[in-house]
């Protein structure tokens, strides 16, 4: 989830009440697939997290509030290791701030105030944000909506499954639960890398989380691998500015 940011682009998702609605259902079919392989992330979470010291309810209500499996994962191995629940958090916001430049892109795509803004904005997750893009910068919300709604569903009935019925799935990396996320964000990635720019920016990104991992806290390499974005920013803005100049 994050907070989206204002903005002046025009609105270009409010038309007739049927449009919107096939949309959102639209959107709920894209995230289907997404919803599926987040539950059986949860699934996992859920027995992770009662391993470390949180009841049923604790991990499920983590779930439903916070709706991160990253930032999850990144607190519970925190606090299985002995850390505070402080060091917890500081390293769940960390892994969550890569949602404050997805905030910004979307903010321009939706209506209302600042506060009104700020709710819809609370359904970004990955795979909706990328759902959501029309590819020309704009998003559209009711994707975002319909594709986020159906992976919370998937996450806290999950979380709920593990919690209360975890102990009777055993190890999860003994089934392969604990390959379900990498390989979520994977999917993810390949379906960005369409042109060579994209394949640079994530060849450098990559690099420079695999040289941060040993030596900083988690969550660190990954919000650093997040500038390599900039280089690819960079070079569109570039692109956009040669474009108008040829068109002149």
């Amino acid at each position: 989830m994050a907070l989206a940011a204002p903005g002046t682009l025009p609105l270009m998702d409010e038309s007739h009440p049927n449009d919107r609605r096939q949309r959102l259902l639209d959107g709920m079919r894209a995230g289907m697939p997404f919803a599926v392989a987040g539950g059986l992330l949860a699934l996992s979470f859920g027995v992770v997290a009662q391993s470390a010291g949180l009841s049923a309810g604790e991990a499920i209500a983590m779930s439903a509030i916070v709706f991160a499996g990253s930032a999850q994962f990144t607190a519970i191995a925190i606090i299985a290791q002995g850390g505070t629940v402080a060091a917890a958090v500081l390293a769940a916001a960390l892994v969550n701030s890569r949602f404050l430049p997805m905030g910004v892109a979307l903010g321009p795509s939706l209506p209302g105030g600042p506060m009104r803004r700020a709710a819809q904005g609370q359904a970004i997750v990955d795979a909706s944000w990328g759902i959501a893009g029309r590819g020309d910068g704009t998003f559209d919300r009711w994707l975002l909506f319909g594709s986020t709604a159906v992976q919370y569903v998937g996450w806290v009935g999950g979380t709920i499954a593990g919690a209360l019925g975890g102990n009777a799935l055993g190890d999860p990396k003994a089934l392969g639960l604990d390959a379900i996320y990498p390989a979520f964000f994977l999917a993810l990635l390949i379906g960005e890398l369409t042109d060579r720019r994209s394949r640079l920016v994530a060849a450098l990104a990559a690099l420079i989380a695999l040289a941060l991992v040993p030596v900083t806290p988690a969550g660190v390499p990954v919000l650093a691998a997040s500038l390599a974005s900039l280089v690819g920013l960079h070079a569109s803005a570039r692109a956009d500015a040669r474009a108008r100049t040829d068109g002149r």
